[in-house]
């Protein structure tokens, strides 16, 4: 028997309402809702150019947040991300664009308040045992202190917003260990420092996991791309200006924090 018009219609719009009871229909998705990017330069996308007006924050048009942003259309998208900032700076000038209704959060936080940026201008101004200390003096940091700082943060994160999901992303490897470079740090140092992002995943993820947070872990998403990586490189090595050096580029950017976050958010 062939379906009227009408009829079809009506039959299109019970099954439709049906499914949405049953939770079937497609599901209310971030991208839907609110989302704040929140965290320092890794997130602000300083090192990937194009800031527009975002001064010494340096938020560029080429960040993580920024593409998924232009890619998923997010009725609010409160991007508050700040090269240099540390935990502190979260709480005390990010975390309020965090709200009730806020459905997506991503940060990264917590390189800075164990100061890497001290690290590698120590590693490329010193020795190797400088170098291999200043490291250490780091990872002890990063194991002893920065837990706490993080849950202040991760706390108000999840008051602020119980229902949001929130996607920590960490920091990746600078450099592809018995890689292509002939000239620049040595091994050593470049030892050292790997080891150090390595203490902060291990950190860093323990106290997302532990607030039901999802985690990406860089140094998996930007493996083969490092400092002294044969394949194409997503981050910058010593550039000017300065506070661009050891960052991502806009590729770094788009495939090593963008496209993972596109797949759980």
């Amino acid at each position: 028997m062939r379906l009227t018009r009408p009829i079809t219609h009506t039959l299109a719009a019970a099954v439709l309402a049906a499914l949405t009871v049953v939770g079937l229909a497609t599901p209310a998705s971030a991208a839907a809702g609110k989302y704040a990017a929140l965290g320092d330069s890794y997130s602000s996308g300083t090192g990937a150019g194009s800031y527009g007006d975002s001064g010494s924050c340096k938020r560029s048009a080429n960040s993580y947040p920024q593409l998924w942003a232009n890619a998923n259309a997010p009725s609010t998208f409160s991007f508050v991300a700040c090269s240099g900032a540390v935990t502190g700076d979260v709480l005390n000038n990010q975390v309020g664009a965090v709200t009730a209704d806020t459905a997506l959060v991503t940060i990264s936080i917590g390189g800075n308040d164990a100061g890497f940026a001290d690290v590698m201008t120590d590693c490329n101004l010193g020795s190797d045992a400088t170098c291999v200390s200043r490291n250490q003096e780091a990872q002890n940091f990063a194991r002893t202190t920065l837990p706490g700082r993080l849950d202040n943060v991760y706390t108000q994160i999840r008051n602020r917003a119980p229902s949001a999901r929130v996607v920590v992303l960490g920091y990746p490897h600078i450099y592809q260990l018995g890689g292509t470079c002939w000239i620049g740090l040595s091994e050593t140092k470049r030892a050292a420092i790997n080891q150090s992002s390595d203490v902060l995943a291990s950190v860093i993820s323990g106290r997302a996991d532990a607030y039901g947070f999802t985690y990406i872990d860089a140094r998996n998403t930007f493996a083969g791309h490092e400092i002294c990586a044969s394949g194409t490189r997503w981050l910058n090595s010593i550039t000017w200006p300065i506070d661009e050096s050891y960052h991502p580029n806009s590729s770094g950017q788009r495939g090593g924090y963008y496209n993972p976050l596109e797949s759980v958010a």
